[in-house]
């Protein structure tokens, strides 16, 4: 004899899939559409930057009187890896706020 199949339990985890699914493609366009902007401490370039990593902009926006191309280079090396911790941290607040209401595993 099959085993017996709980249609409910069933129906439960096509629904489950599918809020995760779309809570998933809420995040993506939401983590694509938030944007953080990172000044470097030097206050010579700034860098735009979403929530999913994307460098969207890179703006000199100090004087670069008296500033050598090493200066600028340092600048902008540093801000590019402020703006992926400031995305990461970004998206790990959306993921947050997404997901926040979504219970857990085993949980109804």
């Amino acid at each position: 004899m099959p085993p017996e199949i709980d249609e409910s339990w069933v129906e439960k985890a096509i629904d489950r899939y599918r809020r995760i699914e779309s809570l998933r493609d809420e995040f993506d366009r939401a983590a694509r559409a938030t944007e953080v902007t990172v000044r470097s401490s030097d206050g010579l370039v700034e860098v735009v930057v979403t929530a999913a990593g994307e460098v969207t902009e890179v703006r000199v926006v100090g004087s670069l009187h008296g500033r050598g191309n090493r200066d600028l280079s340092v600048s902008l090396t540093t801000t590019i890896a402020a703006a992926a911790d400031a995305a990461r941290w970004a998206r790990d607040k959306l993921r947050a706020e997404t997901f926040a209401d979504y219970p857990p595993l085993g949980e109804p």
